[in-house]
Formats: structure tokens, C-alpha cells, sequence
């Protein structure tokens, strides 16, 4: 089924871009699998990538290489009739690419053809055991190649094109048999079933030269790597009219106003001097940008949810061929990738393309692709923006620290539709109502977003249905547990529940909180049983258990008393704090549920090294985590790591020590 889409999905794009060149192969948005192995490749094709609507996978140069641990030994050549490298054989080259393709992803392989090997500090022969020195290889010598210089001036445009990187021997491209050479490599990888390629350096080869190479390689589709720069000799634009090239300046421009303000990114394109949609590729970052070379300035990784934010941009916004890095964790920018699998069970490798907002963002982007506008712009003037799709697709970004909370217009027709964004399924998270009219009430945790489109609505639904929801999560707070933070459970649609104890002091009182954090609470100033945002304290003057019920919808709220001994449950802890990176390491009280069963709604933001423990007494005396990552906790245990996003229940049985982390 999935390979069947693909036909239409490249006429889609081809239609809306306008696009002779990038609609010939290019999809809605692809991966690069930064130095996978190729055994891995295709387990992810099949397991994850195909599940999830990526149109491709880039891949790490396929061709022999020169020996060493750094990450850019891949990229120094050796022999192209020689496919053994870093991620495998030729034979697990031709397995992965198969696979894939049963799986509805096609294979982008990066391609070296300017600069060849010179590295050999770690001896003279390559990855696949073949013997070259510098400017002399298997199938190349030194009259391949421009005459021995390095670049030294980059507003001459000959000195960029005729001489070396680093040092390294370049290919004399405007030479026969090393264009025959270049051409016949990519003919052997498009015969074994690659769908496209990643020219790297494209700048340092004359736009004819490669031209011809292409050429005489009978075209295939592929995209060229040219880094821009203002005063340079060599630019994007002289390169466009052979096949698309990388927009370096999207992600810094993204970046840019992510640090600064979003409202400005609704404009994003050609007005800021970025190439023409139809002819970028972009990125958030990529290997070299996440590494600071090419000139930097890109978010990455480790900046958290504002390079998730950023992301989910890129995926929503109509602008380009997106693609999405997904790579390892790093201190060395030198340093080579983990050892052993490049699965994301490994805990050295990133894995962003697996974050729950990323993936679910490709959905999004495929099922608004036949309307490439934006419409329905809102903003707060600053960091939270909201647009639509025509009526295919809505998002919301909240960039603050604050909550955001708007009735918006969606551009979307009546129904109910899933938050892809606030569960690992699309359909695993809130629900959110959108009116006849198109409006909505939408709620967004701070640094956090929200996404809707047609291919994810409830309509279907028939048994087991979420119940819908106006809001992530609802806390009671009050003087009955010292303003602290109580969940409430969502029990049917708009309808939450807590059980709560009084005691019937004075001044005794209570309010309802969103997130947990006093950005989106809701009181009663007229004590009518209706809640207002920023209400005054709801005063009550009970004693005992009380059943707590709020409709999100209506904003009714009612409080039952229960019989003497309702909500009495038994415990081994007194009381019990959540504690990580999701609250800033407080203590956020979590609610006895049933009996020993401890019960917490968490929102979180998938941030890099995310983690968590639980506390006692609030002050780490008595401080429990998981040391064996298997669901039971010990006391002084380490920190528990997830790389979940968006609203969770976190559950602790304190007699069985174990715990659990459901999306809601």
C-alpha cells in the first residue's frame, strides 16, 4: 500500500511546486540516517520509516574509503568499484536498498566526486582492503586530477573549482575518463535500485563539468550540495538549473528567529533570498552544520524543544523538500559513530527522526501536500503562531514559556480531531473539536505544539474511542494539599475527575490549573458554578471526601461529597513527588489513586537526555530510580531516561516498587 502512494504523492508535489526538476522524484520528506549501517537501514524502513510516511532515507557514502574513527574518513574516497565501507557490503547494500523499497522508501545515496583520499594516518589501505596513496587509487591516477593546489580564495571561482579541499587531490572533472569514471558509479548504484543522490561538495565542480557528469549518468534525479555565502564567487543560483540544490540559509534563518521571534517566519521564502521552493532542499541542520562547520549558527539536538519546535516548522510550513537529520550524540566533533548497532536501542545515537513530534510531523506534511498555502495566520506578536493548510491542516507552535490557550480558526471542516502531536500514534493523544464554523480552542504547553490535518480524525472511531478533550491535562490545586498539584483523570469526553480530602478550615479554597504551573488556571469570580480563566479562588466549607468534576467544554465544575470512607486508600509512602527535567527537578505531588497506586499526569517535551526520579519527603533523602531500566524502582536507583513527547500518565506502586509511563 505504501509503495502504491508514491506515483501520486510525486505528481501531487510536481503540481504544486511547478517543478520539472524536483518533481521527477522528490516526495514530501526524507531522512538522513547519518553513518547507519546498512542492516539497520533496512530494519528502520521497515519498522518505523514505512509506518510513518517518509517519502526516502539518506544514506552515508556507499563507496570504498580511507581507514580511520572519524565521522569524514566517509567522505574521502578510495575506489568507487568498490562498495565495502563503514555501514557494510555491497551485498547488505543491495539487501537494504530491496528492503526499503517493499517497505515504500526510497534510497538517496551521498555521492563524493570532488575530493578524494589523503588521510592515511591510519595506514594505506581503504575500508574494502584496497592499497591507494594520495592521487594515486585503484581506478584513478594522478593525471586525474588538477594539478596539486589548495583553495585559498573563495571569490575566485577557478581557484574553488580547480583546486583542493583540506589538501585533498580533486578530480578533474572536465576530463573524460574521470567523468565516464563518476558517471558509471552512479549508473551501478541506479541499476541496483538507488532512487537518487546527494552530490557532496557540488560547489568545488563547475556547474558544466557535473552537468555532464549527470548527463552521461542519464540523469538521475539528485540534489547538489553548494553552501552560499555573501561576497563568494561560487553561489546556489548558477548551480539550480541542473537539479535542486541545498538552501544552507533556511536553517540559519529558522534558527535565527527561533531565538528571536517566530511571527516572522510567516513570510519565509524567496522575499528573504532563499532560493524558489521548487528548487530547495532544506533542513534544520544537517552533519555539518550540527558540528559547526559550513558556517554554523544552526539549532541542533542539543538545544532541546527548540530544535523540536523548529522541526515541526519545517514539516507544517509549504517551503522546499524538507529533510529531517538523524544522527548520534557528540562532544568531538571529529569523533566517528557509536560502536556496535545504529538501532535507536542503542542509547548513543540521537534518533530524531523517532521523536514523537518529528515523526508524526511527516504525516502531516503528506496529508497537506496538494495545499501548499498558508492561511489562518495567528500570532501573538511575538513566539506562538498558528496556521492552517488550506482545509487540510492546522498547527500551532508556542515558542513562550507560558501556556498558550486560543480559540482559533482551524480552516478545517466540523469533526473531531487527533493532537498528532501529544502521542507516539497519531491518534494516541487529545482530542480536539473543531465547530461548523472552523473555530477551535486549542491549549499548548509552553515550548510545545499542537498539529490537526484530515488524515487524523475520530469520525472512524467505533469502540475503545479516547474520550475528547479541550484540554492536555487538569489539575485541582488548593489549600487541601498546600497549592500543590492534584491530576484529575480524564474520565469521559470534556470530563475530569479527582477525588480530594477537606477539612473544613477556615479560609478553605480551590482552583483548577491547566499545566500545573499557574499559566492556564481557571476560577469562579461569581460562584456560579461556571469557571472564568483567572478566576477568583472557588471557597468551600466541607469536610471529607469530596468527588471533583469538570467539563472542559462547558467549564462546569462540581464538587460531591463522598461516604466517610470514599477516596480512603492504603500506602506504604505518606506522599510521593515526581522530579526531572519535565518540571524543572521540583517536586510535583503526585495523587494516591488506589490503594499503593501513585498517579501524576507529566507533560513532556522529548528534550535531549529527558529523565526523571521520584522523591519521598521532597528532598531526596529518600529518592528512588531505575538502575536495570526494567520497570522496577530502587532506592538512591539512576535517573530514569525516556525520550517520550508530549502528555503522560506516570504511574508508582509502593508496594511492588514498580513504575509506568502511558501516553494519554
Amino acid at each position: 500500500m505504501k509503495q502504491s502512494s508514491r506515483p501520486l504523492l510525486a505528481t501531487l508535489l510536481g503540481a504544486v511546486l511547478g517543478s520539472t526538476a524536483i518533481s521527477a522524484n522528490a516526495g514530501t520528506a526524507f531522512v538522513h540516517l547519518f553513518e547507519w549501517k546498512w542492516n539497520d537501514i533496512a530494519a528502520e524502513c521497515e519498522n518505523f520509516l514505512g509506518p510513518k510516511g517518509f517519502d526516502a532515507v539518506q544514506i552515508s557514502p556507499p563507496h570504498e574509503h580511507t581507514a580511520g574513527p572519524f565521522w569524514w574518513t566517509r567522505y574521502q574516497p578510495v575506489s568507487y568499484s568498490n562498495l565495502t565501507s563503514r555501514s557494510g557490503t555491497e551485498a547488505e547494500l543491495q539487501s537494504m536498498i530491496n528492503r526499503c523499497h517493499d517497505a515504500g522508501v526510497k534510497i538517496y545515496a551521498d555521492v563524493v566526486m570532488n575530493n578524494w583520499a589523503s588521510y592515511q594516518d591510519h595506514g594505506n589501505l581503504g575500508s574494502g582492503g584496497s592499497s591507494w596513496s594520495p592521487r594515486n587509487y585503484p581506478d584513478l591516477s594522478s593525471g586525474d586530477f588538477h594539478s596539486a593546489c589548495t583553495i585559498s580564495n573563495y571569490g575566485d571561482a577557478n581557484n574553488v573549482w580547480d583546486c583542493g579541499l583540506y589538501g585533498m587531490p580533486d578530480l578533474h572533472t572536465g576530463l573524460s575518463y574521470p567523468q565516464d569514471y563518476a558517471a558509471n558509479y552512479l549508473k551501478k548504484l541506479v541499476a541496483m535500485g538507488v532512487d537518487g543522490f546527494r552530490i557532496d561538495a557540488a560547489k568545488h565542480i563547475r556547474p558544466s563539468e557535473l552537468d555532464t557528469v549527470l548527463a552521461k549518468a542519464n540523469r538521475p534525479w539528485s540534489f547538489l550540495e553548494v553552501i552560499g555565502a555573501s561576497g563568494e564567487a561560487v553561489q546556489p543560483s548558477q548551480y539550480t538549473y541542473i537539479a535542486p540544490v541545498t538552501e544552507f540559509k533556511y536553517g540559519v534563518d529558522v534558527a535565527n528567529n527561533f531565538r528571536g521571534q517566530i511571527k516572522n517566519l510567516k513570510t519565509l521564502g524567496t522575499s528573504w533570498g532563499l532560493l524558489p521552493s521548487s528548487q530547495a532542499v532544506v533542513f534544520v541542520d544537517n552533519h555539518d552544520r550540527e558540528r559547526g562547520h559550513g558556517g554554523g549558527g544552526n539549532l541542533t539536538y542539543k538545544d532541546g524543544a527548540l530544535y523540536n519546535l523548529a522541526n515541526i516548522y519545517m514539516l507544517a510550513f509549504p517551503y522546499g523538500y524538507p529533510k529531517v537529520m538523524s544522527g548520534y550524540e557528540f562532544t568531538d566533533t571529529d569523533a566517528g559513530p557509536p560502536a556496535g548497532s545504529s538501532s535507536c536501542a542503542n542509547s548513543g545515537w540521537v534518533c530524531q527522526h523517532r521523536w514523537n513530534n518529528i515523526a508524526n510531523m511527516v504525516g502531516f506534511r503528506n496529508a497537506t501536500l496538494d495545499a501548499w498555502s498558508v492561511d489562518n495566520w495567528w500570532d501573538n506578536g511575538s513566539n506562538q503562531i498558528a496556521f492552517s493548510r488550506g482545509n487540510k491542516g492546522f498547527v500551532v507552535i508556542n515558542n513562550e514559556d507560558y501556556a498558550l490557550s486560543q480559540t482559533l480558526q482551524t480552516g478545517l471542516p466540523a469533526g473531531r480531531y487527533c493532537n498528532i502531536l501529544a502521542g507516539a500514534a497519531e491518534c494516541s493523544g487529545a482530542l480536539v473539536e473543531v465547530a461548523s464554523n472552523g473555530m477551535a480552542t486549542v491549549n499548548v504547553p509552553a515550548k510545545s505544539a499542537a498539529a490537526l490535518h484530515l488524515g487524523a480524525m475520530d469520525s472512524g472511531c467505533t469502540s475503545n474511542c479516547p474520550p475528547a478533550q479541550n484540554v492536555v491535562s487538569l489539575n485541582v490545586r488548593g489549600t487541601f494539599n498546600g497549592w500543590g498539584n492534584s491530576a484529575m483523570a480524564l474520565v469521559a469526553d470534556h470530563t475530569w475527575q479527582a477525588t480530594i480530602s477537606l477539612d473544613g478550615s477556615a479560609n478553605q479554597r480551590l482552583k483548577f490549573d491547566v499545566y500545573g504551573d499557574w499559566g492556564t488556571n481557571y476560577g469562579d469570580s461569581n460562584s456560579d458554578g461556571v469557571l472564568e480563566q483567572n478566576g477568583g479562588d472557588i471557597y468551600h466549607a466541607g469536610a471529607g471526601e469530596y468527588l471533583v468534576t469538570v467539563n472542559d467544554q462547558s467549564l462546569t465544575y462540581t464538587l460531591e461529597q463522598q461516604g466517610p470512607c470514599s477516596g480512603c486508600f492504603v500506602s506504604n509512602f505518606s506522599q510521593l513527588y515526581f522530579r526531572g527535567t519535565a518540571n524543572g527537578w521540583s517536586t510535583s505531588a503526585m495523587q494516591l489513586v488506589a490503594n499503593n497506586t501513585w498517579q501524576l499526569v507529566v507533560n513532556f517535551d522529548g528534550q535531549a537526555n529527558q529523565r526523571f526520579k521520584f522523591d519521598v519527603l521532597g528532598d531526596w533523602s529518600q529518592n528512588y530510580g531505575d538502575n536495570n531500566a526494567d520497570g522496577v524502582l530502587e532506592q538512591t536507583g539512576a535517573d530514569i531516561y525516556t525520550a517520550v513527547t508530549g502528555s503522560y500518565t506516570v504511574q508508582v506502586n509502593d508496594q511492588t516498587m514498580r513504575y509506568s509511563v502511558t501516553a494519554n
